[in-house]
């Protein structure tokens, strides 16, 4: 018999959500008949699968070890034997930049991916989870209820905030908020050319998946979906701008490829940018990749919107490099702009 004691992360939780998770292996034929048979109870009593689950609510499993063993992969994170050289590499706690019991907000460096792509790859997300596992914020009984993971993604070479969520709640919470835009995302990038006033961007994007890259067009095309992107100069010369980005819409390499379409490509930028100037920055700055950091993240307080618990103004040091290009470019301290 498994028994699983499920804690305050993952209240709200359906219990057969939960049991897909346990039983990954299994089909919700396998799960509904266990249920039917009391193989499986919650609290000692049948369930139908169909229960919210609350803290101290207890799961219990009746099947031998090897049909468990048979319907449930068992991973487990955190490697618990030491990090791998690149993790090494990547000290999670100097990425944090606010933490408490529902939420980690992050501060990635780039060049790491948010989320690993295949299986030996090191994320943010693994990362964060083998540090939950050695402060035993998590187990391997509760990874199989719930698997905290980041709320929103940059790309590998784009630095910034990024919010992960330890538990159900909150990972309801920053999803919803995300996507009806009540958290405000803002970016830092140095473009190309003369931007002297602020402006907002409308123009349709479309993606393709087979080469990861967009197209935007002014015009509306099939499969594209509509963006606007909100820009506001922060410093400028007859070369370069440094912009504050506000993304009225988030999709994919959004701002990388509307500022190119502008005219105004991000410097650094490998699939948008202007070659001559990203061979300059390799050459001159050791930069290679595109200048493009997400610095500050907003959460408003919300009359009867639980997201206003975690309301405040988070802000992400600029890494060093984008800081000297900074400095050199405009001849001005990143603490005077923002």
């Amino acid at each position: 018999m498994k028994e699983y004691l499920i804690g305050p992360g993952e209240e709200g939780i359906k219990l057969y959500k939960q049991l897909v998770k346990i039983l990954d292996n299994a089909g919700s034929a396998f799960i509904y008949k266990m249920l039917r048979k009391k193989n499986i109870t919650l609290n000692d009593k049948k369930a139908t699968g169909s229960e919210h689950l609350i803290a101290g609510d207890v799961i219990k499993i009746y099947l031998s070890d090897e049909t468990f063993r048979k319907f449930s992969s068992g991973v487990r994170p955190g490697k618990l034997g030491g990090l791998s050289d690149l993790e090494k590499k990547y000290n999670i706690k100097d990425m944090i930049v606010h933490e408490d019991d529902d939420i980690l907000i992050l501060n990635k460096p780039p060049g790491l991916l948010s989320q690993k792509a295949q299986a030996r790859d090191v994320s943010i997300n693994e990362l964060c989870l083998d540090y939950l596992y050695r402060k035993g914020e998590i187990t391997d009984a509760s990874m199989k209820i719930f698997k905290p993971s980041v709320c929103n993604r940059l790309d590998r070479n784009t630095s910034g905030l990024m919010v992960f969520a330890k538990n159900y709640k909150a990972a309801s919470l920053f999803a919803a908020a995300l996507k009806d835009r009540t958290i405000y995302k803002y970016y830092l990038c140095i473009v190309k050319g003369r931007i002297d006033k602020e402006g907002v961007a409308a123009a349709y994007l479309e993606k393709d998946k087979k080469l990861n890259t967009v197209r935007i067009s002014d015009v509306k095309t099939d499969g594209a979906g509509g963006i606007r992107t909100a820009y506001r100069p922060l410093a400028y010369n007859y070369e370069y701008s440094l912009l504050e980005v506000d993304l009225i819409t988030g999709r994919s390499h959004q701002i990388r490829a509307q500022m190119a379409h502008l005219k105004h490509p991000l410097l650094g930028d490998s699939k948008y940018g202007d070659e001559r100037l990203n061979v300059m920055l390799r050459s001159c700055y050791k930069i290679n990749r595109q200048v493009l950091h997400a610095y500050k993240l907003v959460v408003p307080s919300y009359e009867d919107n639980d997201i206003s618990g975690y309301a405040g103004t988070y802000l992400a040091p600029v890494p060093g490099d984008m800081e000297a290009l900074i400095r050199e470019l405009f001849d001005m301290d990143v603490k005077d702009i923002v």
